[in-house]
């Protein structure tokens, strides 16, 4: 793996061409069928989900939509969920859990959007009912963090069996920015945050908060999107195979465990 600092990986994270949610989901899966709507308020485009097939075996696959360019990310709210989205998730969730589908989940976002219609809606409410809930859903859950995972915003569809990252991918409490504002009261100092946090995949596997790196090739992702795609494929299908040999109460024991002794 290349020897990198934790700002360069921000950065790659961060790239406008980088490979998002969707690209991913067609580029793995087979015959995906977009399901919309929380069926309470609204549905969310910053969270896509749906049903799909992977090697004859039907999953459910939700993921954090960023946009490429301008007006997409608009459309998506650059990532951010409002609460609705979560909810639409969770919809998912429970319902792959009822079908016994495995859910796979792909992480992209700076953080939950932080509106006053969100927290009117019940922003906060929404991500800890997810975690709640993920934590005690009947099925294999991978989780897969593939360009800014920050906050609550990304925890929320983040509680799985397996959770992996790209290579260039980052993970934390919250930006380098918002960390600079808060601790140095200066977010010019994001630079120097981002090495403090440890939020790349390399610290975070060293702290047993992930399970694997999925390695990209030198630029990031978008410089060989099939190579990569290939890696979080077979990742996929391996890990699937192995989590169905458990029971129903194995695995939601193993998940407990899993999140009790991170970082121990």
């Amino acid at each position: 793996m290349e020897k990198m600092t934790a700002w360069e990986r921000v950065t790659l994270a961060r790239l406008p061409e980088r490979p998002k949610s969707l690209d991913y989901i067609n580029g793995i899966f087979e015959d995906f069928i977009e399901l919309h709507g929380d069926r309470n308020f609204s549905d969310d485009k910053s969270i896509v989900a749906g049903i799909a097939m992977l090697k004859k075996i039907p999953v459910t696959v939700i993921g954090e939509q960023k946009g490429k360019k301008a007006k997409e990310n608009m459309e998506r709210n650059f990532g951010m969920p409002n609460p609705e989205g979560y909810r639409k998730a969770l919809r998912l969730m429970k319902q792959a859990e009822k079908f016994n589908r495995p859910i796979i989940t792909f992480i992209d976002t700076p953080g939950a959007y932080p509106g006053m219609g969100a927290e009117e809606r019940g922003q906060g409410e929404a991500i800890a009912r997810n975690i709640i809930e993920m934590a005690d859903l009947k099925v294999p859950i991978i989780c897969i963090v593939i360009g800014e995972g920050s906050s609550g915003g990304a925890l929320a569809i983040a509680v799985g069996d397996r959770i992996v990252m790209l290579e260039n991918s980052i993970y934390s409490i919250l930006s380098p920015e918002g960390f600079a504002s808060i601790l140095y009261k200066d977010s010019s100092k994001a630079k120097e945050a981002a090495e403090k946090m440890k939020i790349t995949a390399q610290d975070l596997k060293k702290l047993k908060i992930i399970d694997k790196i999925i390695e990209e090739p030198k630029g990031g992702a978008n410089e060989d999107f099939e190579t990569v795609t290939k890696r979080l494929k077979m990742y996929i299908i391996k890990s699937i195979n192995e989590l169905q040999k458990l029971s129903k109460e194995e695995l939601i024991q193993k998940r407990y465990e899993k999140f009790r002794n991170m970082g121990i």
